[in-house]
């Protein structure tokens, strides 16, 4: 949460549009490493790739921690470092992949989903630790030595530091390489030298491709939309709700760490409805729910958001022609708080004829979404490391990483667009057709999505 007052801080040439390539940044290095260290994972013991990863992250939080040092180009030298850490982050392909492979199918979606609970409940915590750092300061103390200063800025990267050194001590100590195939039974291992005498080989069979295809496409679709409603949720509730800056990073960062735990209670009850209903019948349920979410965000009624001038009042626009209006607009002067103007800004035009959108609406859409994109999330990955059988996974896991750290680039380039000029109508029921073709994609390729060995004939569903 603090990337853009830190980049403002320390180079005055940057600009918000110069800040969503610093967050962009760290998706494009993780959808360039996921392949590669999957493939690597494929071929030698994981803790190779795991290991190099997160000491390329750490490397990576240390020079975030020391880009205001250099005179010039700092802006440059953080853009460097998030991309860093994305690229480190690419292990997610690894770590997904290990699971796959030393679990039975009876054991897969279980732990897949104990996985996806460690990961959201680091999502709540992150923005606890933030707010825990801010009692540092802007200024905070400076090791005079190593020219480290230590703020509310850096403190978040050097903890991020030190838990990846920790990390890499466990998996140097910890972690053992396991492969068994899809009944449980231990498969020969080429990531682990040893090998024992009651191993079994590989299956033989080919890979369902439009099954892998069509669960990536599946994959991209369910993170475009969480990264959109993700990146939209601030400037909505800015614009409809008036919202300083503060209320909607607090007020804000309180639904998501609240979506966060919902999340968790989702992937706990996920391990034990998919025994008795299937990962398919969940995925579907979560696209529908989800769908519901962004249709009960559609602006209905006949009440206005405020608009940002203050000395303008929503029921008293003169009875002018449109282009009049906007010239009126213009000339009334600004807010000048501390805080700046709030409410919806003239210059999006939208915000004149568009009914707001109640908060007891998004907040239940927000429930909907936080119920249906977790359960979406962990039944897509599960299915397809179910559909690529007890091989090793490394490329295919990197491919679906990769597809999802592409979603996570263009979902806030999208939303923030479509928003900006056509307002929330729009942009929620463009999303809202995108997840009809989505579920019709699911339809179409719903008995496709088996796992390997029921699809050759060696475990029944």
């Amino acid at each position: 949460m603090s990337i853009w007052p830190y980049l403002q801080k320390i180079d005055q040439t940057a600009d918000a549009s110069f800040l969503g390539w610093v967050i962009a940044s760290f998706s494009l290095g993780q959808m360039v490493a996921s392949p590669i260290f999957g493939l690597w994972s494929n071929y030698r013991p994981r803790k190779e790739p795991l290991t190099v990863s997160i000491f390329i992250s750490v490397a990576a939080n240390c020079l975030y921690a020391y880009v205001q040092v250099p005179a010039s180009h700092n802006k440059y030298y953080m853009l460097v470092a998030r991309g860093l850490v994305g690229f480190g982050a690419g292990n997610v392909a690894v770590i997904r992949s290990y699971i796959a492979g030393a679990t039975s199918l009876q054991e897969r979606t279980s732990s897949m989903a104990n996985t996806s609970a460690c990961q959201a409940l680091g999502f709540i915590l992150g923005p606890v630790f933030q707010t825990c750092f801010a009692l540092i300061g802007e200024k905070g103390v400076t090791w005079d030595t190593i020219k480290l200063q230590i703020n509310m800025y850096t403190a978040p990267v050097l903890l991020g530091a030190f838990l990846g050194i920790l990390n890499i001590i466990l998996i140097l100590t910890v972690l053992r390489e396991h492969r068994v195939d899809d009944s449980g039974r231990q498969c020969k291992n080429i990531n682990f030298e040893e090998a024992s005498t009651d191993e079994v080989q590989f299956p033989q069979g080919n890979i369902d491709q439009v099954a892998v295809v069509a669960t990536n496409v599946l994959f991209f679709v369910i993170l475009f939309i969480f990264a959109l409603f993700e990146t939209i949720v601030t400037p909505l509730t800015m614009d409809m709700y008036a919202w300083t800056r503060e209320q909607a990073v607090l007020y804000d960062g309180i639904i998501l760490a609240a979506l966060g735990v919902e999340a968790v209670i989702i992937f706990m009850g996920i391990k034990l409805l998919s025994k008795k209903v299937g990962e398919r019948a969940i995925l579907l349920g979560g696209l529908i729910v989800v769908w519901v979410g962004f249709f009960i965000l559609l602006p209905w009624g006949h009440q206005f958001p405020k608009i940002q001038w203050e000395d303008l009042h929503n029921n008293s626009i003169p009875n002018t022609t449109f282009g009049e209006i906007i010239i009126t607009l213009w000339k009334i002067p600004r807010e000048d708080h501390n805080e700046g103007p709030t409410g919806c800004p003239v210059e999006q035009a939208w915000c004149l004829y568009t009914p707001m959108i109640h908060l007891a609406q998004f907040l239940t859409s927000a429930v909907l979404i936080g119920i249906g994109y977790p359960s979406c999330n962990v039944m897509s990955y599960t299915l397809y490391s179910k559909i690529l059988g007890p091989k090793p996974q490394g490329v295919y896991m990197g491919w679906l990483t990769a597809s999802g750290s592409a979603a996570r680039i263009l979902g806030p380039v999208f939303i923030s667009q479509v928003y900006a000029a056509w307002g929330p109508r729009w942009a929620f029921s463009l999303v809202c057709g995108m997840v009809v073709l989505t579920i019709t994609l699911l339809g179409v390729v719903y008995r496709r999505l088996i796992a390997f060995s029921v699809r050759h004939g060696r475990i029944q569903e």
